[in-house]
C-alpha cells in the first residue's frame, strides 16, 4: 500500500482531524523541549568555559595563533566592508535629507548610526561569518576524527586547550574590530558626502561633533563584547557537538553562523533598549537632531 502524506496518514490512523491537531501540538512541544535542552547544554558549556577561564589562563603558544587568526586576518575585510557601508548610507540618505534641506545634518545621523548600531553589528556579522564558521568546522573536524577524544585520553582538557583561546580572541579583539569598522565607515561617508556630493565639510563635521558623543562610541564597543562572547560560545559549542561525517561538519559550520547572527540581533535589541534607558537617565536634556 502506498504511503499517505503525513497529515492524511495521521488522520486515518488516529481517527480524525482532532488527533492531527493533537499530534501537531505534541510535535511543537517536542521542539520546545529540544530548544530548552539545547539552551541548558550551551549554558553548561559556557559555565565550563568561564570556569577554565578564571582558573587557569592558556599559554601564549595557544593564545597568539587564535588572536592572529581572529584579529589580524579579519581587519582587511572589516575595513573594506565598513568603508562601503558608510558610502551606502550616504547614497541612501542624501536624497531624503536634500528634500528637507538638511544636508548638513547628514554626518550626525550617519556617524551616530555607525557608532551605536552598524559598526558593532557589522563587525560581529563579519566575525561570525569568517571566524565563527571556521571555528565550528575546525572543532567539528577534530570531533569527527576523534582528536578531541585523544586530548582527553592524554589528560588535557579540550575546553581549556581549544575553547578558551578562541573565546578570549573573540572577546578581546572584537572591540578593536568594531572601532576599525566605525572609523572606516565614518571616513568613507565623509569622503563620499564632501568630495562627491559637495556637502560643506565644516557643517558636516560640526554637526557630527555636536550630536555624536563618547557615550555613542562606548555603547557600540560595549555591545560588541557581548557579540564576541556569543559568537565564540555558539561556534565552539556547535563544533564540539558536531554530527558524524562531512555533512555533520558542514551543518555545524552553517548552524554556527545562523545562530550567531540571530543572537547578535537579539542582543543588539536588548542592549540597545538598556543603553538608551541609561543614556536618557544620565542626560535627560539631550539635544534634538531635528
Amino acid at each position: 500500500m502506498d504511503a499517505l502524506p503525513n497529515s492524511e496518514n495521521r488522520s486515518q490512523r488516529s481517527g480524525g482531524p482532532l488527533w492531527v491537531v493533537i499530534d501537531w501540538i505534541a510535535d511543537l512541544g517536542g521542539l520546545l523541549m529540544d530548544a530548552v535542552i539545547g539552551l541548558g547544554n550551551i549554558s553548561m558549556f559556557g559555565l565550563r568555559t568561564f570556569g577554565w577561564l578564571f582558573s587557569r589562563m592558556p599559554r601564549k603558544e595557544t593564545l597568539l595563533p587564535s588572536f592572529y587568526q581572529i584579529g589580524v586576518l579579519s581587519l582587511p575585510v572589516i575595513a573594506l566592508t565598513g568603508t562601503f557601508i558608510g558610502m551606502v548610507l550616504v547614497v541612501q540618505s542624501y536624497v531624503q535629507f536634500r528634500n528637507l534641506h538638511m544636508e548638513a545634518k547628514l554626518g550626525a545621523v550617519i556617524n551616530m548610526s555607525l557608532a551605536r548600531e552598524l559598526g558593532p553589528v557589522l563587525a560581529a556579522t563579519m566575525l561570525a561569518g569568517r571566524i565563527g564558521s571556521a571555528m565550528a568546522a575546525e572543532l567539528g573536524t577534530m570531533r569527527v576524527t576523534e582528536q578531541i577524544d585523544a586530548l582527553v585520553t592524554m589528560g588535557a582538557n579540550p575546553i581549556q586547550y581549544l575553547v578558551v583561546p578562541r573565546f578570549l580572541g573573540c572577546l578581546l579583539l572584537i572591540p578593536a574590530l568594531t572601532i576599525m569598522a566605525d572609523f572606516m565607515g565614518v571616513a568613507g561617508a565623509f569622503f563620499y558626502a564632501v568630495h562627491l556630493l559637495g556637502i560643506d565639510a565644516h557643517h558636516y563635521l560640526e554637526n557630527s561633533q555636536h550630536f555624536v558623543g563618547g557615550f555613542d562610541l562606548f555603547a557600540g564597543v560595549f555591545k560588541s563584547l557581548f557579540f564576541g562572547a556569543a559568537i565564540a560560545l555558539i561556534a565552539c559549542y556547535r563544533g564540539f557537538h558536531c554530527d558524524p561525517g562531512a555533512e555533520g561538519v558542514g551543518r555545524a559550520a552553517t548552524a554556527a553562523f545562523v545562530y550567531s547572527f540571530v543572537m547578535i540581533l537579539l542582543l543588539d535589541l536588548l542592549l540597545g533598549i538598556a543603553l538608551d534607558g541609561v543614556y536618557y537617565t544620565l542626560w535627560p536634556q539631550t539635544p534634538k537632531l531635528f
